[in-house]
């Protein structure tokens, strides 16, 4: 591959192609906004992006420790049920607004 000048038409096909991206606007905005992906950070938990199957599985238990703790009454239960409960809902809004943030 040369360093030198594209020749003109190749320089002509790549302005072309250059015109048609920049009248996309969807990807215009998503180039502007692009931000770099890092791994979540543990002191950030809003910042975590849960997956569906995630959100599934803690909705699974969810479920499971309610009729657990509507069955049985068991102190312990119902106190597991209270704490993966708040977390659930959180990850669902969370994957949520990934999905809708249009991206």
């Amino acid at each position: 591959m040369s360093i030198g000048r594209l020749p003109d038409h190749e320089q002509r096909i790549l302005d072309e192609i250059e015109r048609a991206l920049r009248l996309d606007r969807r990807l215009d905005r998503r180039l502007r906004t692009l931000r770099v992906r890092r791994c979540p950070d543990p002191a950030r938990p809003a910042a975590h992006r849960p997956r569906a199957v995630t959100v599934l599985l803690l909705l699974a238990v969810s479920v499971t420790l309610m009729v657990l703790g509507i069955v049985s009454s068991a102190p312990g239960v119902i106190w597991a049920f209270a704490g993966v409960w708040p977390v659930t809902l959180f990850a669902a809004f969370r994957l949520l607004c990934r999905w809708t943030e249009g991206g």
